[in-house]
Parts: C-alpha cells; structure tokens; sequence
C-alpha cells in the first residue's frame, strides 16, 4: 500500500519521503517510486507536513515510539488494517492516538486495496476515500492527499468511525479470501 500511495502521491506533484525499518529497504522503494528515501521513520517525519501510516499494524508501536516527538501537532494519516477491531472493538487508529497523543490521527485509504490506486474509479466515477478523525485541519489536509490520490473523499466523522472502517475493510478483505477474488474490489456508496 505505501508503494502505490507513494506513486499515486508523487504522480499528483507531492513530495514524498519513503522510510522503513531499514535504511537499505527504503532507498529500494524509493528507487523506482521518484521519490526520496529517508534513514529512518524518524528523519522522514522531521519535516513532514503529514505522516502516512502504511505499515504493518504489528509494527506500529514500535514506530510510533520513533516518531511521537516528530508527529507532534501534524495530520498522522493511518491506513492500517488489522482483525483487531472485530475482536475488541477499538481501532487501530484509536490506537495510534494513544501512542501519538500529540498528532492529529485520521483514518484513510484503509478500505481500499493498493490495486485500485493505480484505477481508482468505476464506472467513470472515483471511488470513495472515506476518512475519519476528530480535528478538522487534519482532516481537511488528509481529504486532499486522498482526492489528489484520485480518490473521491468522504468525512463519515470522528476517529471512532475507524472503527466501522476497518470493519468494512475486514469485510472486503474476508470476502476477498472466501470467494477468491482478485483483489480489486472497492467501496462506492450510491449516492
């Protein structure tokens, strides 16, 4: 998912930073993404304007730990998605509030697979980006890094709406598995 909202981000003109848990692993990445590696999440959250959260949900303690002091009042965007909602009922974005109290956590792109950034519309209409969060700046900002992904954004309110977002992407991810699909499935609500 970094990859391509890597690739979605700097094909609209962003610059994008790509770290890792390794230094070698994200100048790899970023080798063919026209964008910038950085030495550690730490470094590329430095000078950030928004950090975007794809990584392993297992993960993200660790890197929240790195990069609590550099997210402190920035849009901290989290795409992860984890069962974890299903079984306790908190988000993994929840989470990351906790672990970054002073970041404006949002939710995003969680409910769409990477395969559909590269088209990210159907039937001529852009998908929805539904985003959630409780500070308004961060997600006005998180609302144009997903329309600039070519996604259509869609506030469906405060953070604790994660919940019902990674719940729909537990859903299509499950339905993904069971029924053998290609991994290409989307959300448009019909409006």
């Amino acid at each position: 998912m970094g990859g391509a909202l890597a690739s979605a981000l700097t094909d609209a003109g962003h610059q994008v930073v790509v770290a890792a848990s390794r230094a070698e692993t994200a100048a790899q990445a970023a080798a063919g993404l026209d964008c910038e590696p950085a030495a550690s999440p730490a470094e590329a959250a430095a000078e950030a304007d928004a950090v975007i959260l794809a990584i392993p949900f297992t993960a993200g303690k660790e890197v929240a730990d790195e990069i609590r002091d550099e997210v402190t009042g920035k849009p901290v965007i989290d795409v992860t998605n984890s069962p974890g909602v299903i079984e306790t009922g908190t988000s993994n974005a929840e989470a990351f509030q906790g672990w970054l109290p002073e970041a404006h956590l949002v939710k995003a792109f969680n409910t769409v697979f990477a395969s559909r950034l590269t088209e990210p519309t159907d039937g001529g209409e852009a998908l929805d980006g539904f985003i959630a969060g409780d500070d308004a700046s961060a997600k006005s900002t998180a609302a144009t890094i997903v329309r600039d992904a070519g996604l259509a954004p869609l506030d469906v309110g405060g953070l604790k709406m994660a919940r019902a977002l990674e719940g729909m992407a537990w859903t299509n991810i499950s339905l993904n598995m069971a029924n053998k699909w290609p991994w290409h499935s989307a959300w448009k609500l019909a409006r």
